[in-house]
């Protein structure tokens, strides 16, 4: 009999007591996190009277494999975009409580005379909110649509992406033990840079990767397709000196962007959560019973550091955003607790060995004291408000009165000179980081390869030429971009004080540019400044002059942005997400309203104009959206039918007018459900009838009474199929089928 292997058999045994603690947290209706952590415990070694895991080290690295899918899910639920929407209050707050906690874990730690490691992992540790568990609490207290649950849901997406930041600068600081100015300003620039990159280089090819070979695409090859994705980005992250976490990541959030997000989203699922079970299962493997005993009194002093700090430091971020105190006191309520990143984060400096073996078991102990305590807290936040309200100063509620309207009522008059300005300098950033690239990878592979190829001076110039060419699109959307915008022509007729720092803008572009090329050229040829100079500057002109290279630039600016936006587009298509221009409409007072035809519409089957809903209701059907299909501006002989789904625009009283008559005929009256009652009679052809002789075409059963023969049974009490061309005989009994008043009609006529 051969021998089980190690692997298998504590696989078996974590997924036996994660399924069993499942079952039983499902019914406790707590966190499933909890219930991982709890088998984990229960298998470690560290337990003596259960069976325990054989072999740790294949479990740490089966638990590496659920934070890349754990990190890998978290990107494919965030959006770049989502940074955009959530808004300078959800910023500020999320900035001043992760800045604020820091600070807190690092004194707590020190307070207990720890290591500086030790110290700053606690302060990282205790910094993020688990959003899993207030997603949860929020559903479970049936508190998703209040309007303070929005703005902790924005805090916490922006928590989570600060979080790998975090979590990249620790990892910095621990490698190199290091913590001066200069060298964090180092690792925060390589970070920056490195992401800007990926993304704009994924979001260029990898839609059009997925767009060119969706029709080979079936569910088994998509999971195939993200995995190896996800797993090629883990890798260059970590040959790069980031995290593999950060490359999971990174290629979710790219994905995230793609119309294939939401089915990579369904597939990759399972695999999360097995692989992130696993995880969790092996930070309760960590939990240590004797441990968490000699560390009682941290634990309680941690614990509430996490639930003040986190309450109090809450409060103070989302009312310096210029909330009001209640608000304020609800989201800071409802943050306090540490989750998910906590463990993350223990993994990472346990994995580093830069932290004590005593802050895991620590950390592990908080998030579950915390994460019990969280429904409570979030009921505790309006009593709270209550008891500060009615103890506050009048000079303080009306400080705090005239801070939230004067930050509420702001109106945003955009500087032209500011826009601009951003929009260059933003363009002159991601261009310049492409260029870098494309330079560093010419110099580092294809040149060396030219110059084993070739004589030396020929590879030279090939490889600066081919360089030249290939950053040439990005240099001159540098010098050019902007040039015509409406912020610079309006700038330029505005004032003519204003040319000369708007040709200044070009100038300095244009110097940038030249850089670029004079440092290729004199990293491939010994020469005068000024030969490189008059090459660099003839280069320039040809770049701006170039038809071509300005038709190149145009395309793959607009590839890229086509890709970034194909999922919003695709879902504004399906009618999943209103139109851009649906915004614009509110200044006018007018809407964008979805409404549904329903089934037993009496207006189903009529064009749009014989409805004439211009004239009757004031509205106008912008879209009809009908299963996959869209049908934008329609003209007045198309038709609407039952389950279409109408855009109308329109102010709020025309809206509501309209839809309540488009209701009119969709619930039938109980005479209808009566008159629509079908029924099974039978009659006999006698000799008098008026059908004798006729057969079913010649009768007119179907025309004129509204009813249908299903079969005719004869002397022989056979039940035979209709025949149309069968003549009825005397003695023949009818099987008709038919609504009730026409059936009865049919038997009762005069024979």
């Amino acid at each position: 009999m051969s021998e089980l292997p190690t692997l298998i058999a504590d696989l078996s045994l974590i997924l036996l007591c994660a399924g069993i603690m499942t079952l039983l947290f499902k019914k406790l209706k707590q966190p499933l996190v909890l219930g991982y952590i709890v088998a984990g415990f229960l298998a470690s070694p560290g337990m003596p009277y259960t069976p325990s895991v054989i072999d740790t080290t294949n479990i740490k690295i089966w638990a590496d494999i659920g934070v890349i899918f754990l990190l890998f899910a978290l990107g494919l639920e965030f959006s770049i975009k989502k940074i955009v929407k959530v808004g300078g209050t959800a910023v500020i707050a999320a900035c001043t409580i992760i800045f604020c906690m820091i600070l807190l874990g690092i004194g707590v730690g020190m307070s207990f005379g720890w290591q500086h490691m030790d110290c700053l992992f606690l302060g990282g540790m205790i910094a993020m909110s688990s959003t899993t568990i207030i997603y949860k609490a929020f559903d479970d207290l049936g508190l998703r649509k209040k309007q303070f649950t929005g703005l902790v849901l924005s805090i916490l997406v922006l928590e989570d992406i600060l979080a790998i930041v975090l979590m990249v600068m620790l990892s910095t600081m621990a490698v190199s033990n290091n913590f001066e100015g200069t060298e964090m300003l180092e690792s925060i620039g390589k970070l920056l840079f490195f992401l800007i990159l990926w993304f704009i280089v994924g979001i260029y090819l990898v839609p059009e990767f997925l767009k060119r070979s969706r029709k080979f695409m079936g569910e088994e090859t998509l999971l195939i397709i993200s995995l190896a994705l996800c797993f090629g980005m883990v890798v260059i992250a970590a040959r790069t000196g980031f995290s593999a976490a950060f490359g999971a990541f990174i290629m979710g959030s790219i994905l995230a962007e793609t119309i294939e997000a939401e089915s990579i989203t369904q597939i990759v699922k399972p695999v999360k959560d097995l692989f992130g079970a696993i995880f969790f299962v092996s930070v309760g493997m960590m939990v240590n019973l004797h441990m968490i005993v000699e560390y009682a009194i941290p634990i309680l002093i941690i614990t509430i550091a996490v639930i003040v700090g986190q309450s109090t430091f809450g409060t103070f971020g989302v009312l310096l955003s210029g909330k009001t105190l209640k608000t304020a006191m609800q989201c800071g309520f409802s943050l306090t607790q540490i989750g998910e990143f906590a463990f993350i984060i223990a993994t990472l400096g346990v994995s580093l060995h830069v932290t004590s073996d005593f802050l895991y078991p620590i950390v592990v102990a908080v998030s579950v004291i915390t994460t019990f305590l969280t429904p409570y807290m979030i009921r505790l936040a309006e009593p709270a408000y209550n008891f500060v309200d009615n103890h506050l100063p009048s000079s303080w509620k009306k400080f705090l009165q005239r801070y939230s309207t004067n930050s509420s009522t702001v109106v945003n008059h955009e500087n032209l000179w500011k826009k601009l300005l951003i929009a260059i300098t933003r363009i002159t950033i991601v261009y310049s980081i492409v260029i870098i690239s494309i330079i560093a990878i010419f110099f580092r592979f294809i040149i060396p390869f030219l110059e084993k190829s070739l004589p030396s001076l020929w590879a030279s110039i090939l490889g600066a030429i081919i360089t030249i060419i290939c950053i040439s699109p990005f240099l001159r959307a540098i010098m050019v971009k902007k040039n015509r915008s409406v912020e610079y022509m309006t700038l330029w007729y505005e004032n003519k004080a204003n040319r000369a720092p708007l040709i200044s803008t070009i100038v300095i572009r244009i110097m940038i540019a030249a850089l670029f090329i004079i440092f290729v050229i004199s990293g491939l040829f010994k020469a005068s400044i000024g030969i490189v100079s008059g090459i660099a500057v003839l280069t320039i002109l040809l770049i701006i002059w170039s038809r071509r290279l300005k038709k190149q630039s145009i395309l793959i600016e607009r590839r890229f942005f086509q890709n970034l936006h194909s999922r919003d587009i695709r879902a504004e298509y399906l009618g999943e997400k209103k139109p851009a221009y649906a915004g614009r409409l509110l200044s006018h007072d007018l809407h964008l309203a979805d409404i549904e035809v329903p089934e037993e519409s009496s207006w189903a089957g009529k064009t749009l104009q014989e409805l004439n809903l211009g004239k009757n209701y004031g509205v106008h059907i912008a879209s009809i959206l009908r299963g996959k299909k869209r049908i934008n501006i329609p003209g007045g002989n198309e038709r609407i039918f039952p389950s279409d789904k109408l855009q109308v625009i329109g102010t709020d009283d025309q809206l509501n007018t309209f839809s309540d008559n488009i209701q009119k005929g969709a619930i039938p009256q109980w005479e209808t459900y009566e008159q629509s009652e079908m029924n099974l009679k039978q009659f006999i052809i006698d000799a008098n009838s008026i059908f004798l002789g006729k057969n079913i075409r010649q009768s007119g059963i179907r025309e004129k009474y509204h009813c249908m023969i299903v079969g005719i049974e004869r002397e022989n009490g056979i039940l035979m199929a209709p025949n149309v061309n069968i003549p009825f005989e005397e003695g023949d009994i009818i099987w008709i089928v038919g609504e009730k008043e026409n059936v009865y009609q049919l038997i009762n006529q005069k024979q």
